[in-house]
């Protein structure tokens, strides 16, 4: 019989031991529940990392799979197209709020929609260059790791990456890095570094996922619309980790009231299975030539049975309005511990929605990060029986995604198991 230890001896034996993992060799998993290999249970605040909105095996995204695979798994849409993809492309052009008339794709990872939205700005455009932002993440590819600004662990060692690719800081109020100076740094970078009339697009999270959950402020997104408008820039907004309702609307932007050109999806789309969209104007969406789009396994059969069933569930459950109920409770339990004295370490909670973090530092006053302190909680938490995830260009946050569908009472449990767990990670770096 399999144990984590057993497995972890054959997982170093067998894998790159590039590919980072956490030692919960997952048996089973249902809605906000996982269990390992050894039996043990956990509630899962990870959710996949923003995957499982729907939570672990929704009985109507099983049932939707099944009846797909009983029909055809895999045909290549290029080689047999099928009328699955077609209506989810329909209701995603009808989901998303561009302004205009749009179209979509379908591809397979985030990376993927990413890097087929930068090549459709370009072709659109026939401009070069890219805009992201300190904090970001676009995916592991070559291109966005290019666009990513974090270095560790995503880009060290791994380039030298594409040209023309620019990032500017991400606003935070916490670090002191406001609005105005990240607007000013944009114009400093068009005076110093690259013309905008050579810049195809500007990328961005309306929440940062792996930066940290930095969110993005209503009049950053707003100054960067006006901003692409002037200047010719088609704006893409990455919602592959903030997306489907993750927020408390279907998409992070919509909080800040603005019409993006081009939105990227995945994550969250299709309840665990590998799907991956790009949806947008049309106008911009028809630049790239027919073939010069697609891939081998884009819009997966199977995994567009899902999509359209998560659609379905987040609209008949209520999942947006849900996830801001969650992420008010976390919010407040977390702002309650983080005022106790001895918590100051504590130093911020932040978040938008069931997209919740807090940031780990020295003192309050420097704000020095503290990863030590940071990698004890996460491990308090995993022994304890809850998974919770790191984040952070300073890798001093802890990120809370639970999926959507947490009942209350596990939330309470959760609750208090991180509680339990803070304080322990408190105590021990007393000792």
């Amino acid at each position: 019989m399999n144990s984590s230890a057993a497995l972890r001896g054959r997982q170093d034996a067998a894998l790159a031991p590039g590919i980072g993992t956490r030692s919960i060799y997952a048996e089973r998993a249902e809605n906000a529940q996982l269990w390992d290999v050894d039996g043990k249970r956990y509630i899962d605040l990870a959710a996949g990392i923003a995957v499982n909105n729907t939570g672990h095996r929704h009985p109507r995204i099983m049932k939707a799979v099944a009846a797909q695979a009983e029909r055809f798994t895999h045909t290549c849409f290029h080689v047999a197209p099928y009328e699955s993809y077609i209506a989810l492309a329909e209701r995603l052009n009808a989901l998303v709020p561009t302004g205009a008339d749009n179209r979509t794709m379908l591809v397979t990872t985030g990376a993927e929609a990413v890097e087929n939205a930068i090549k459709i700005a370009r072709a659109y455009t026939g401009r070069p260059a890219i805009i992201g932002f300190s904090g970001a993440f676009h995916g592991r590819t070559l291109l966005g790791m290019a666009l990513t600004g974090k270095v560790m662990p995503y880009k060290k060692n791994f380039g030298p990456f594409p040209a023309d690719i620019y990032h500017a800081p991400f606003p935070s109020s916490f670090m002191g890095i406001s609005v105005e100076a990240s607007l000013e740094a944009l114009d400093r970078l068009f005076a110093s570094d690259v013309d905008p009339a050579r810049v195809a697009a500007i990328i961005v999270e309306s929440v940062q996922g792996e930066g940290g959950f930095n969110v993005a402020p209503p009049e950053f997104l707003q100054a960067l619309r006006a901003l692409a408008d002037r200047h010719g820039i088609v704006l893409i907004a990455d919602e592959i980790q903030a997306g489907m309702g993750r927020t408390g609307r279907m998409f992070g932007f919509e909080h800040a009231g603005i019409t993006p050109d081009l939105v990227t999806m995945a994550k969250g789309l299709a309840g665990g299975f590998p799907l991956s969209a790009v949806t947008g104007r049309a106008d911009i969406m028809a630049a790239a030539h027919p073939g010069g789009l697609g891939g081998t396994y884009a819009g997966n059969p199977l995994a567009v049975a899902a999509a359209s069933t998560v659609l379905d569930i987040i609209e008949d459950e209520g999942l947006c309005a849900r996830a801001t109920v969650i992420g008010d409770r976390l919010s407040a339990h977390l702002r309650q511990i983080a005022g106790r004295q001895g918590m100051e370490q504590l130093g911020d909670v932040r978040g938008l929605g069931a997209m919740v973090a807090f940031e780990l530092v020295k003192d309050r006053e420097s704000k020095q990060a503290d990863p030590e302190l940071t990698n004890r909680i996460v491990a308090e938490c995993e022994q304890r029986g809850l998974i919770v995830l790191p984040c952070g260009t300073r890798a001093n946050v802890v990120r809370l995604l639970p999926p959507l569908t947490i009942e209350d009472d596990l939330l309470d449990e959760a609750l208090q198991l991180l509680e339990a767990s803070i304080e322990a990670a408190f105590l021990g770096l007393e000792r």
